[in-house]
């Protein structure tokens, strides 16, 4: 049995009812709003893996984590996103400091070079640190007689403490994810 694996960065609970409330604001939108468990940062999508290669990737995550210092990731913005593209979903739009970026690379670069995980690919599109609040259901959105201007401040840092290598289990309902292993980063 094949698993759909990435590795992400998850939020503290405070945050996490913070976005919720957002939320309540735009209740009436023809979206379906991400569930409070499933608020996170995907850093590296790797694709459906087998359980031997989920192990590697945890591996991987642990031996990547540990070069790394805990760090803050900044978030400004909630708006309809991608950027530039019809939209999609709703987002809260994070800044890609240094140390992420190289978070991010040295992850792909490690599972690229073990040659041992089949599914994965780097992404050749800029990495743009989000967190999906919605996804904007297509039809009814295109309907509605003006579409919404979503450009709200919503400024704070997040502390990152660990990378967690996750499984998304695609429902009807939206995903429902599960950590597989927390990595600590190096210093904890």
């Amino acid at each position: 049995m094949k698993r759909r694996v990435f590795v992400a960065i998850n939020l503290p609970e405070n945050i996490k009812k913070r976005l919720l409330e957002f939320g309540k604001k735009w209740e009436h939108l023809p979206v379906r709003w991400t569930k409070k468990d499933s608020l996170h940062l995907t850093l590296v999508f790797i694709g459906y893996v087998s359980n031997e290669e989920m192990l590697e990737i945890c591996r991987i995550t642990r031996d990547v984590a540990l070069k790394f210092e805990p760090f803050n990731i900044g978030f400004k913005h909630i708006l309809c996103g991608p950027i530039n593209k019809p939209p999609r979903m709703i987002w809260l739009k994070g800044k890609a400091n240094a140390i992420l970026v190289e978070i991010k690379k040295e992850l792909e670069e490690a599972l690229t070079g073990s040659g041992k995980i089949g599914a994965f690919r780097i992404e050749n599109r800029p990495f743009s640190p989000h967190i999906t609040l919605a996804r904007i259901k297509m039809g009814q959105w295109h309907n509605l007689p003006e579409q919404p201007e979503i450009d709200q401040e919503f400024k704070f840092s997040v502390p990152v403490s660990s990378l967690d290598v996750m499984e998304s289990d695609l429902r009807g309902d939206g995903a429902e994810y599960t950590i597989l292993e927390s990595c600590p980063l190096g210093g904890e």
